[in-house]
């Protein structure tokens, strides 16, 4: 099979590649920049941006502790840094493609979307809910694509009708994710194993419903590895596939060096399923927090950040035991007592660190190309 450019909105895409967006700090600017470098869609993560480069962006009034924790969550998710981490990118990536990836359960969503449409995102990504406002959030900038994340044909037809409805808009694209990804689900932790939601039965459905709005471009993502399963997404419909994990294993992945190594060392039967206060289960790798959280030795749940809306201010925190922002920021410190390490089903498969330029080329050809 032939792979094709493709088109999100006024942009075009020269390879059928979108790097999934990874935070806190996983994706930034130089794994999205060398992904649009390369003829993918560098995907950057506006999650946390505030710990961004040991928070060079922030005020000492606007951290607290020796840990430097971003107070509230105008600072988790500061404007400044991803301005910052935008203009970095663009000093790779030139004028090439450049997408934000912006959570709907997160605080301060509407905000931080103008944020990444100053900061120079040409297309949002948003998952983690339906975001049936994104328009409204996207309003004064016509020009940015938007796409959103959906697990179901219907999630899909009811994002439609809203979108078509209160704003005569549709999505530019959409991605349809599976229950293998890295992070969170869209399904409940039992419905994640089900048969009929996986991503191979839940793609045909949503390209289907995807013709009934004027033919919406559908990108497959979740557990999606190498050339041969972008060859098999594209057979269902797809086309493009996003890809989040598969790109940890690079070298210009924003990730420490230890974050990396915890993905690489870990079995398969480390990579788990386990509750978040984002109210959706999470996929990463077994370590020993979850050890220290089901002893009750976890540390303090305090919310500094009040990262995402569901938490209710550290509320839902304290039920599943751990603050989200405050161990994906450990990892990202590469913190392995105290850290979170997301990581899709396929995490185990990484054996090696690639540049970024050597994985595009197996993921177009595939592997002993």
């Amino acid at each position: 099979m032939a792979f094709k450019s493709f088109n999100i909105g006024k942009y075009t895409i020269e390879k059928p590649i979108v790097q999934g967006g990874m935070g806190v700090g996983i994706s930034w600017d130089q794994l999205a920049g060398n992904v649009s470098k390369e003829g993918g869609l560098g995907v950057i993560s506006a999650v946390g941006t505030g710990v961004y480069h040991n928070r060079e962006c922030l005020s000492e009034k606007e951290v607290v502790g020796k840990e430097r924790r971003p107070l509230e969550a105008i600072n988790f998710y500061s404007y400044p840094a991803l301005k910052k981490i935008f203009e970095n990118a663009r000093e790779i990536c030139g004028d090439k493609p450049l997408a934000a990836n912006i959570l709907y359960a997160q605080s301060e969503y509407d905000r931080v979307v103008v944020d990444a449409c100053k900061a120079g995102a040409d297309i949002i990504i948003t998952g983690a809910g339906l975001p049936l406002t994104m328009p409204e959030a996207a309003k004064d900038y016509p020009d940015v694509a938007l796409v959103p994340i959906v697990s179901t044909a219907k999630a899909l037809r009811i994002l439609c009708r809203r979108w078509k409805k209160t704003h005569d808009r549709l999505p530019d694209a959409v991605i349809v994710e599976g229950p293998l990804s890295g992070g969170h689900q869209g399904f409940k932790y039992d419905e994640c194993f089900l048969p009929e939601n996986q991503l191979e039965a839940i793609l045909p459905p949503v390209v289907e419903e995807a013709k009934n709005w004027g033919d919406i471009p559908v990108i497959a993502a979740g557990g999606i590895w190498d050339h041969d399963d972008i060859v098999k997404m594209m057979e269902l419909g797809a086309v493009a596939v996003q890809m989040g994990t598969r790109f940890i294993g690079t070298q210009e992945c924003d990730a420490s060096t230890t974050f990396k190594e915890v993905i690489i060392n870990a079995k398969e039967e480390d990579i788990q399923l386990f509750k978040s206060p984002v109210g959706y289960p999470a996929r990463g790798v077994r370590t020993k927090l979850q050890e220290s959280i089901e002893k009750g030795t976890a540390p303090k749940i305090a919310c500094i950040s009040n990262c995402v809306t569901p938490c209710n201010r550290g509320e839902e925190a304290k039920v599943v035991g751990y603050c989200i922002a405050d161990r994906l920021t450990d990892a990202y410190d590469g913190l392995t007592e105290t850290g979170l390490f997301f990581t899709g089903a396929n995490g185990y498969r990484l054996n090696e660190i690639i540049t970024v330029k050597t994985l595009m080329h197996k993921l177009m050809n595939g592997e002993d190309s």
